[in-house]
């Protein structure tokens, strides 16, 4: 895999903040490649194959999910689809937001807002590792809220760095997701 280049915004975290967390990401992606060189060279029946399969899940899972969150984060109107669905769901943002900060205080790893397709409605889902995951939802809005996300610049006010996130958001980012569901 290659690694993707992000312009992340200038008023939201400190330059030393966002080198370190692309640094993290950086060695998932580095990861991800040599274990799947591992995988490709393993012998299922002398290496420790599932430990290389569990590897493999949890480093693409961070690397993917670093990558949808670093790509979301700028500025870009609360409109189109995406409002008329939170509107659907939570009767307005604030019930929203309200939800998804409760979710992301109470986890330790990322707060996903995805479209389930098994319930065909949004849902927010929280995890406190990479490789657990509901299967069947589009990820839309990726949260990180493991520590290395925010405490060089926030300490441990984890609470402030959910609501400055929510204030550098592109939600034409969020709708492009949804475009793949129509």
């Amino acid at each position: 895999m290659n690694e993707k280049q992000f312009n992340l915004p200038e008023n939201f975290l400190s330059e030393r903040q966002k080198q370190e967390h692309i640094k993290l990401y950086r060695g998932y992606v580095e990861k991800v490649n040599s274990t799947g060189e591992r995988i490709k060279n393993a012998d299922p029946e002398k290496d420790d194959f599932r430990a290389l399969r569990l590897t493999e899940t949890f480093v693409t899972a961070g690397m993917k999910l670093h990558e949808l969150y670093f790509e979301e984060l700028g500025k870009g109107g609360f409109e189109g689809r995406i409002r008329e669905m939170i509107k659907n769901k939570w009767k307005n943002f604030e019930n929203f937001k309200k939800s998804f900060i409760a979710t992301a205080l109470a986890m330790r790893g990322w707060v996903v807002l995805c479209n389930d397709r098994d319930l065909k409605r949004l849902k927010i889902y929280g995890s406190d590792m990479h490789d657990i995951a509901v299967w069947n939802c589009k990820p839309l809005l990726v949260l990180d809220v493991y520590e290395h996300a925010y405490f060089i610049d926030y300490g441990t006010n984890k609470k402030q760095y959910i609501e400055d996130f929510f204030e550098n958001i592109n939600w034409e980012i969020i709708n492009s997701r949804l475009k793949d569901e129509e």
